[in-house]
């Protein structure tokens, strides 16, 4: 046996149990780890406003608390609302469905000349409900479970609250403790990340504020003219909703409002529902370029990717974290990534180009050639001219010193 071979049997094994280890701690401590990356998350957008306001002769901690306060009104208020919202929608939009079902069914069968009757419809919606409600008398019946779920949520929020407020509060001296263990270099690059991190992060949240502010107003003012009950709360939802969703959540948000309009009548439900689609163009191509130009530059596909992508990794926690870390991410990389001048081509050309049109001289491709792309030619007369300097040099270099005395007479090979 080789000596080596006893020793490198003893690191892969050493090896091996270490990997288990740590995949044994990483999956005890899940939980805690989640909750640790939603407090960093937090506690990065909340810092530019603490950062503010510790410039205005704030104490630290003092400011900190008073963002979190502040943010713990609003998400209550916001809760609140659109839950007493929800349960007497829900309740009325239940009581009116055999009503709709009726007049749906009239319209089926005098448009289409059919004859079903609404009596097996309306029996099936009743065993439906029935269910749903035997579901939810087991549940309200289970007040053991509901009462732990309730303090688990409970313990979570206060957990996620004291590691927020600690990562805010003591955040200039958290990162002096990280950087007292890494080399001068590491320390600046480190740095680098931290400073682009709370950037995307606050710059994230306060345009996503801004753009839900844009949108519920618009919501509500539509609302209030199709004399919708609930206007407000119905607004909020849809703006808050289509900021943590990009571009589907528009729509999940706004089917609530055309559930609600269908109470007054199927010409309110349809407003709603252009509205809706209209608005979401507007947001898309108009409203989020200029809001999130400086904070969030990220493709509409890439955001919903990177929402899908984080709920499959981290469920509803990974919603909130993906378009952060995303855009976070795609700065840092960028600032590391060099970047080169594109030559033109059709290809690479935003407007469309006329499959008909022929070259007026011998049909050739319509595109800028060496004459029509001054820059493009310039760049392969100064890469020619590059190349023929660097090839004088190298001759100059690699050839002997003249001593007067003239090589060897080449004969022609005729």
């Amino acid at each position: 046996m080789p000596p080596w071979l006893p020793r490198a049997m003893m690191l892969a094994m050493w090896i091996i149990t270490a990997f288990g280890v740590v995949l044994w701690l990483f999956l005890q401590l899940q939980g805690l780890i989640v909750l640790l990356l939603i407090s960093l998350f937090l506690a990065l957008a909340l810092e530019p406003a603490v950062n503010w306001l510790h410039r205005h002769h704030w104490p630290r901690g003092l400011a900190t608390s008073a963002v979190m306060l502040l943010v713990l009104v609003l998400t209550g208020a916001f809760l609140s609302l659109l839950g007493s919202m929800l349960i007497g929608q829900v309740l009325a939009f239940a009581a009116e469905v055999p009503a709709m079902l009726r007049a749906g069914l009239r319209w089926f069968n005098t448009s289409f000349g059919t004859d079903y009757s609404p009596t097996n419809l309306i029996d099936q919606v009743s065993s439906a409900t029935g269910v749903v409600e035997q579901y939810a008398s087991s549940i309200a019946n289970n007040v053991l479970g509901a009462g732990t779920t309730v303090l688990a949520l409970l313990f979570n929020g206060l957990t996620i609250a004291l590691f927020t407020f600690y990562l805010c509060a003591d955040g200039p001296r958290f990162r002096r403790v990280i950087c007292s263990v890494l080399p001068p270099r590491t320390q600046r690059e480190v740095l680098r990340a931290w400073e682009i991190a709370i950037d995307k992060t606050g710059g994230y949240l306060y345009s996503r504020a801004l753009m839900a502010l844009v949108c519920a107003v618009a919501h509500w003012v539509l609302l209030v003219a199709l004399d919708i009950p609930y206007a407000v709360a119905l607004a909020l939802w849809v703006g808050v909703l289509s900021q943590f969703i990009p571009t589907a959540g528009t729509y999940i948000g706004g089917a609530v409002p055309v559930l609600v309009a269908l109470l007054q009548g199927p010409w309110a439900a349809v407003w709603v529902l252009v509205f809706v689609i209209v608005y979401q163009q507007f947001e898309n191509y108009l409203l989020q370029p200029r809001i999130t130009a400086k904070t969030l530059d990220m493709h509409p596909a890439v955001a919903f990717g990177s929402v899908l992508a984080g709920v499959a990794i981290l469920g509803a926690p990974g919603a909130l974290l993906a378009l952060p870390m995303g855009a976070s991410l795609q700065a840092f990389i960028g600032t590391y990534i060099r970047r080169y001048e594109v030559a033109e081509h059709p290809l690479l050309s935003e407007a469309a180009a006329d499959p008909d049109a022929e070259s007026a001289d011998d049909g050739a491709p319509d595109y800028p050639g060496p004459e029509a792309a001054p820059g493009r030619a310039g760049a392969r007369d100064a890469e020619g001219a590059d190349d023929a300097d660097r090839g004088s040099r190298s001759r100059t270099e690699a050839a002997p010193p003249d001593d007067g005395r003239a090589g060897p007479e080449r004969r022609d090979p005729s």
